[in-house]
């Protein structure tokens, strides 16, 4: 018997084996998403059905389209994406691993919505939450996990906010670490691409982002994740589906092809295929106009005159290059100027800045490469400078 577990119901487990399933239907999981491939191009409007949406390049935070995207929305169980961010960075600190037993307080088992159905006093591994609550977006894993670092869910939550303002989420409130409905819990489609750029950084994410359907409890307990894409969409690697009355559909997703990975954040669409085919667009919009470009300095010089030295030449390193994220049709714009120090005096040491190489497309500025010696050259002495005039003298 397969149960469909939507937050703010309680569904009490009536069989052996249970589906347990993120906050919303999933009857039409196996369909694939309606949303023809978007060819749209840069500075056309895309047609989202939903109150914000937004489309962002995660590494350099780059915002690659928005409607609306910073409107405060409820977030559903993206909340968890704040949630997951803080476990992550406190397994990369050493606070706790994958294979941490962690136990279930009667408020976290008590949480409600969707959930694995833990017992007060039941333990688990973190990995296994971690699967719960990524997958099947279970309330009371998350609650269980979150007490466990900070001892209680308010002081968890705390945390979370205090993560948010360092990520300049200015939008933000969380109140819970679920994402249940409740007064002043906040975000924004703008913040949750903040803050799922940031999660994607930490690599075990991904183990459970990626996953269609997995299991806990010797296979008793059924996960199967609700992200259609993870199915549906080439390269799909996460990231959080959200659903309640108050918040709609939401989704934060993200997809990697080759060097390019981006977040696209739908909230509060009408419907579950809305998210996905909004969320499809924006994907499509991007991987399809950009790209990123490994820049080199391309100059011709290879030695430039150095005063006071030993040598007249000092050789020059220009190996450096500049990772651009550019409109695929901008790349015949791409130009490059030299600016070399004023005064460029020995002595010199290797790997002394001598200059750049300034990268701009069309008339705006993108970066600079540095122009750095290959070679240390030491100061002309006075004694050398004498005994150089003198050889030039007897020579003649």
């Amino acid at each position: 018997m397969i149960f469909v577990l939507s937050l703010g119901t309680g569904v009490s487990a009536a069989s052996s084996t249970v589906t347990v399933s993120s906050e919303c239907d999933i009857s039409d999981i196996n369909e694939p998403i309606e949303a023809a491939a978007s060819d749209a191009a840069i500075g056309q409007t895309l047609d989202i059905k939903a109150k914000s949406a937004i489309l962002m390049e995660p590494v350099t935070g780059e915002i690659l389209y928005e409607s609306n995207s910073d409107e405060k929305v409820s977030p559903a169980s993206i909340t968890k994406i704040m949630s997951l961010l803080l476990i992550m960075e406190a397994i990369e600190r050493g606070e706790l691993t994958t294979e941490t037993v962690v136990t279930a307080s009667e408020h976290a088992a008590g949480m409600g919505g969707s959930q694995i159905w833990l017992e007060p006093g039941e333990s688990m591994t973190t990995d296994d939450l971690l699967k719960a609550v990524v997958i099947a977006s279970a309330n009371d894993a998350c609650t269980a996990l979150g007490e466990h670092l900070a001892g209680s869910e308010e002081g968890f939550v705390a945390l979370m906010n205090e993560r948010a303002r360092e990520l300049g989420m200015n939008s933000t409130n969380f109140v819970n670490c679920t994402g249940l409905d409740a007064e002043g819990h906040v975000t924004s489609a703008h913040d949750v691409a903040v803050m799922s750029s940031e999660l994607i950084k930490h690599e075990l994410i991904k183990r459970y982002s990626t996953v269609w359907m997995d299991s806990l409890r010797d296979g008793k307990s059924e996960l199967v994740n609700t992200n259609k894409l993870i199915r549906f969409y080439e390269g799909a690697t996460g990231l959080k589906t959200g659903t309640t009355n108050t918040a709609k559909y939401c989704l934060s997703a993200t997809a990697k092809r080759g060097d390019l990975e981006l977040v696209a954040v739908v909230m509060a669409a009408d419907t579950n295929n809305d998210r996905f085919a909004g969320a499809k667009k924006l994907l499509d919009y991007g991987f399809a106009n950009f790209s990123f470009n490994s820049i080199k300095a391309e100059i011709k010089e290879t030695e430039i005159p150095i005063a006071k030295g030993v040598k007249k030449q000092i050789k020059i390193n220009t190996d450096g290059t500049l990772e651009l994220l550019l409109p695929k049709n901008t790349k015949d714009e791409i130009k490059r100027s030299v600016e070399w120090n004023k005064d460029i005096t020995a002595p010199v040491k290797k790997g002394d800045l001598l200059g750049f190489v300034n990268i701009s497309v069309g008339d705006t500025e993108a970066g600079r490469i540095e122009i750095t010696a290959a070679e240390e050259v030491k100061r002309l002495s006075l004694w050398v400078s004498i005994s150089r005039i003198l050889y030039g003298i007897f020579k003649n």
